[in-house]
């Protein structure tokens, strides 16, 4: 999958199929997540084969099964790089 045809529901399906390695990685059953998440089974079920769910519930996942530093670095401010000398002279 090329980054730049990405689209919103390619993003959201990619999210939901790492949750989902992801918790059979750690050999844990939707009902095992559930208790562990505080996300109900069905509502796991359902981010699973729609890949539709609350932003909370999403992150209540992920802190379950993956790196919550993981997940904020996405809104960690990239530095830019200088691509020319003038751009360092004018960024001191």
């Amino acid at each position: 999958m090329k980054p730049f045809l990405l689209n919103a529901n390619d993003v959201q399906q990619e999210l939901s199929q790492t949750i989902k390695i992801l918790r059979k990685q750690q050999k844990l059953s939707r009902d095992a997540l559930a208790v562990r998440s505080g996300v109900p089974a069905s509502t796991i079920k359902k981010f699973e084969t729609t890949s539709q769910i609350s932003l909370r519930q999403f992150i209540l996942l992920w802190q379950t099964v993956g790196n919550l530093g993981k997940l904020m670095n996405i809104t960690t401010k990239e530095t830019p790089v200088p691509k020319s000398i003038q751009d360092v002279i004018n960024h001191e």
